[in-house]
């Protein structure tokens, strides 16, 4: 569907208010009748071996404990609003053909998804990208709504796969996709697909931090299992135990030890040397707290403990 128009080729004002308002949706999921137009770095990708970028299914955007596994666990509010945002993401509401408002939504959430896919393939590539290819490319009809839908993507790059962009050149609006928080592992060198797999370790990096610094495998793998990663197969990880167990750990951004005097033997997990010397927990909790929408200062102790660390850094 054509977005309307007012007069002079303006934006109509209630379908801006719309968009605004929640007409594409956070991270949204591929929908029936996707837009496909103009995509054709996405679809040499999708026919690229070494560039398979798959698309957002519905059940397979992560997610977050909906309550914690213990009394210690992260806080209550900030999880519960992470869980929002990726459930608001692996909703997608179709489309009825006598709902010109939820036809646009099908329509911008089909053009997220798009840009999504686009981008990923820059990423992989290499290759920056301006606001015009974007435009000339992936949005085409809909550029009246790049705001919201540039806007959409870049919050699932972020939240789901750790990608974060940098502006280049100001003046132009060029682009270049770099992982989050200064990490420099992204998992594309695995032996599972290659899609950038630095969401998940900004994940387990944040839970930790805010279990006390440690947690125990078992409660570990409670979370992991709620965040829907104890499948062999995941469309992101590959095998998750794997790709923790092996990659993150090898790595060093994850250490996995004993704990001291534990007889029987018991396991926890905590951050490894790579993780404490590439970010630090005040990066973790300012990620948190943008993608959630909360003030990082409205949990004091973690906000406390983050300041500490900051302050013996320098």
């Amino acid at each position: 569907m054509m977005p309307r128009k007012g007069r002079q080729g303006q934006d109509n004002p209630q379908d801006q208010r719309e968009a605004s308002q929640g007409v594409v949706s956070e991270c949204p999921v591929p929908v029936a009748e996707v837009q496909q137009e103009g995509d054709e770095e996405v679809a040499a990708a999708s026919s690229s071996s070494s560039a398979t970028i798959p698309e957002v299914p519905v059940s397979g955007v992560p997610t977050v404990p909906r309550s914690p596994p213990r009394a210690s666990s992260p806080p209550r509010a900030l999880v519960s609003s992470l869980q929002n945002q990726f459930d608001q993401g692996s909703r997608c509401p179709q489309g009825n053909l006598g709902d010109p408002e939820a036809l646009l939504r099908d329509a911008l959430n089909a053009k997220v998804v798009n840009l999504v896919q686009f981008l990923l393939f820059k990423y992989q590539m290499k290759r920056s990208t301006t606001k015009a290819e974007i435009l000339n490319r992936i949005i085409r009809r809909y550029r009246d709504y790049f705001p919201v839908i540039f806007r959409s993507a870049l919050k699932c790059l972020q939240l789901v796969f750790g990608i974060d962009m940098k502006v280049l050149e100001p003046h132009n609006e060029s682009y270049m996709l770099v992982t989050c928080l200064g990490l420099t592992y992204d998992g594309l060198q695995t032996d599972v697909q290659g899609v950038p797999k630095t969401g998940l370790l900004i994940m387990i990096l944040g839970i930790i931090f805010m279990e006390g610094n440690y947690i125990p495998a078992e409660v570990f793998w409670e979370y992991m299992s709620m965040m829907g990663m104890d499948e062999e197969e995941h469309f992101i990880c590959g095998n998750p135990r794997r790709l923790i167990g092996e990659d993150f750990v090898q790595e060093q951004y994850l250490e996995y030890r004993q704990v001291p005097n534990s007889d029987p033997a018991r396991y926890e997990f905590l951050w490894g040397p790579r993780a404490r010397l590439e970010t630090s927990k005040m990066k973790i909790l300012l990620f948190f707290s943008k993608i959630s929408g909360s003030d990082p200062k409205s949990y004091p102790a973690l906000y406390e403990e983050a300041l500490r660390e900051e302050e013996e850094r320098q």
